[in-house]
């Protein structure tokens, strides 16, 4: 396998990524977003014998004399390998900075080749590709009818791009039931990042009851696919089961912007199993990735050859090269806490 390092600008790699490629940490406006939070990002074609096989997002720091990569719900494959261990182990020889190299890797479905340190993850997430009256046909019968409480509760709905007070208020509520419940979603400088960025707003979804804000939903939104980040809920939301219209009302939005996946992020079935029945109510598939872990070394080295300009890359690559990477510097927290996303609401 031959690796080729940042030759792609935004538009080319956008324009390389197959309309299935819908995970937050692959998209090019994560990995912005990261390095402008410090974090040095490397983003790798993968050939083979002049045949484009696919794209990798790598996240990079030094720790000590070890050169350290993470790879999330990647790579992203045009034209799946027969062995994906190659691939994998081809990006960990090809990383770049000096000294030894480690790899840390979780794939979407299995992943060969893979020291399992991390328990496979089973995400939750809505295909936004059906008509209107199919989606809402995949609820299960429980989960409609809370729809149609909700619906004649009086709600009124809001879809904004948020402000920076929005932001603060919906972080401090998330970092409040992240120490009661014992888990870490993404810091608030990441939506900060985020939103200095060049891409679509993100969206947050607001319900009223009477003049008074009972529900919040914020999803970051990020073409072909759309992630839920934050949701907020009181008492009176709940009564009349708000969130069950905010998931809808976004599911609709980002479905008529011609979004094909939502993520609903992780379900866990033991520290959370009434947030879990939720997101599967919804109508959400289950998408299992792998162990999270380090790349197992090959025996032996690949074959470094030249590989030919992919078509999609003609124009970027004929432009100025892409900016330096920005170093590392400062405490970094995306790396541990990117691998899902932060819930700070519970169903019942």
């Amino acid at each position: 396998m031959d690796i080729h390092w940042n030759r792609l600008d935004r538009r080319a790699w956008a324009a390389a990524l197959p309309d299935t490629a819908c995970a937050l940490q692959q998209s090019w406006r994560y990995g912005a977003a990261v390095a402008a939070m410090g974090r040095r990002v490397h983003r790798a074609e993968i050939w083979k014998a002049g045949r484009f096989y696919g794209l990798a997002q790598v996240l990079l720091r030094r720790a000590g004399p070890l050169s350290a990569g993470l790879v999330l719900r990647g790579p992203v494959w045009m034209d799946r390998p027969a062995d994906t261990r190659e691939a994998l182990r081809a990006l960990r020889r090809a990383m770049p900075g000096p000294g030894a190299r480690l790899l840390l890797a979780q794939t979407e479905g299995p992943g060969p080749g893979i020291l399992p340190l991390v328990t496979p993850v089973a995400m939750a997430e809505i295909g936004l590709g059906a008509a209107t009256g199919a989606m809402r046909a995949r609820m299960h019968g429980k989960w409609r009818n809370r729809l149609r409480r909700a619906e004649a509760a009086g709600l009124s709905v809001a879809v904004t791009a948020p402000s920076a007070a929005d932001l603060d208020w919906l972080c401090r509520l998330d970092r409040q039931r992240a120490g009661a419940r014992g888990y870490r979603g993404l810091p608030p400088a990441f939506l900060a990042a985020w939103a200095a960025c060049e891409g679509p707003p993100m969206r947050l979804f607001t319900a009223r009851l009477r003049g008074d804000t009972v529900a919040a939903m914020l999803f970051l939104d990020h073409p072909p696919g759309v992630t839920y980040q934050i949701g907020w809920t009181g008492v009176a939301g709940r009564a009349v089961a708000a969130h069950n219209l905010l998931l809808w009302r976004a599911m609709r939005h980002f479905a008529r912007d011609g979004r094909r996946r939502l993520d609903l992020g992780p379900l866990d079935t033991e520290t959370a199993p009434g947030l879990a029945r939720f997101k599967l109510g919804a109508g959400a598939a289950v998408r299992r990735l792998s162990a999270a872990g380090p790349v197992l070394p090959a025996l032996t080295r690949g074959r470094a050859a030249p590989a030919p300009h992919p078509p999609f890359a003609e124009a970027a690559l004929s432009g100025p090269p892409p900016p330096p990477a920005i170093s590392a510097s400062g405490p970094d927290r995306t790396c541990s806490t990117a691998c899902g996303q932060a819930d700070s609401y519970r169903y019942r």
